[in-house]
């Protein structure tokens, strides 16, 4: 147990620092967030920030345009997104527009590293719309990479990571497309979330020693991705080594070691000795 708790926190932390060192995945694929009204037509549904029986806030042209210049900023424009969306919440916090603006700020506040705040605009998004199945997504993806599995917590933060990584799946299976993306663009958006759902889910049970479950999320998170996480294929292979599919992990372990990175000399080693457990030992039976 104890070589097994160890290897858990070097995995977790190697996966934290790789992970604050690049973006998240499925970045340039987000549902897009709702528009504004233009002049003389209503105002688009979202969930209010309020409660059910309160009346919707007035619309605010100086609001709605507000928002527009927000909703109008190039997603490669982190920084410009930030400082809006910011503003934009300072000064309206009660606007029908907060979701998708806390739902935009996830995810540029994991492009700068800003993980903390990351995790903070993520559930105000999810406050207001539960089933945003781009927060889901990158919440279940990041959580588990960032549990320490010592900390008093650390169950708590797993199960809310299932949660979001099991809502997310579920409501990916029956999202309609959007008339304005074609058949490939909405395919290649939805299994980037689903990627990152299944690899989110991978990490959990990996801390929860559930290896056989780790590596079928885990594979699934491979295949779905356009760029497979580096991260990912490491794991799968550490999984696979512990339920003796030798021959496997070292294809996961190759697969890692062909991306040049942080991982790529870690993914090199761990090959070498895989290869060797592989020409040792037979695979189990199927």
């Amino acid at each position: 147990m104890r070589a097994t708790m160890g290897k858990i926190r070097w995995v977790v932390a190697l996966a934290a620092l790789v992970f604050t060192a690049t973006p998240a995945r499925g970045q340039g694929q987000q549902t897009p967030p709702t528009p504004p009204a233009q002049p003389g037509q209503p105002a688009p549904s979202a969930k209010p920030a309020f409660t059910i029986d309160s009346a919707p806030p007035p619309v605010n042209a100086e609001e709605e345009a507000a928002y527009k210049t927000f909703y109008e900023l190039k997603a490669s424009d982190v920084q410009r997104q930030i400082q809006v969306g910011e503003e934009f919440l300072k000064k309206y916090p009660a606007s029908r527009y907060c979701e998708s603006v806390y739902s935009r700020l996830t995810s540029a506040y994991i492009s700068t590293n800003d993980v903390d705040r990351m995790m903070a605009a993520g559930e105000k998004a999810l406050e207001l719309k539960p089933d945003d199945v781009d927060v889901l997504a990158l919440m279940a993806l990041v959580i588990p990479r960032r549990v320490n599995p010592s900390a008093l917590d650390a169950n708590q933060k797993l199960d809310r990571s299932e949660k979001y990584a099991k809502q997310s799946i579920s409501l990916l299976a029956n999202l309609p497309k959007p008339a304005s993306l074609s058949d490939a663009d909405f395919a290649k958006a939805k299994n980037e979330k689903l990627s990152m759902a299944h690899s989110g889910l991978g990490f959990v049970y990996f801390h929860r020693q559930k290896y056989a479950d780790s590596a079928t999320e885990l594979e699934q998170a491979t295949k779905l991705a356009s760029t497979p996480d580096p991260v990912d294929y490491f794991l799968l292979g550490v999984v696979l080594e512990q339920t003796k599919r030798y021959t496997d992990a070292v294809a996961a372990y190759g697969r890692c070691a062909d991306v040049s990175g942080v991982m790529q000399a870690r993914c090199k080693q761990a090959l070498e000795s895989a290869r060797k457990q592989a020409a040792a030992k037979p695979a189990p039976p199927k």
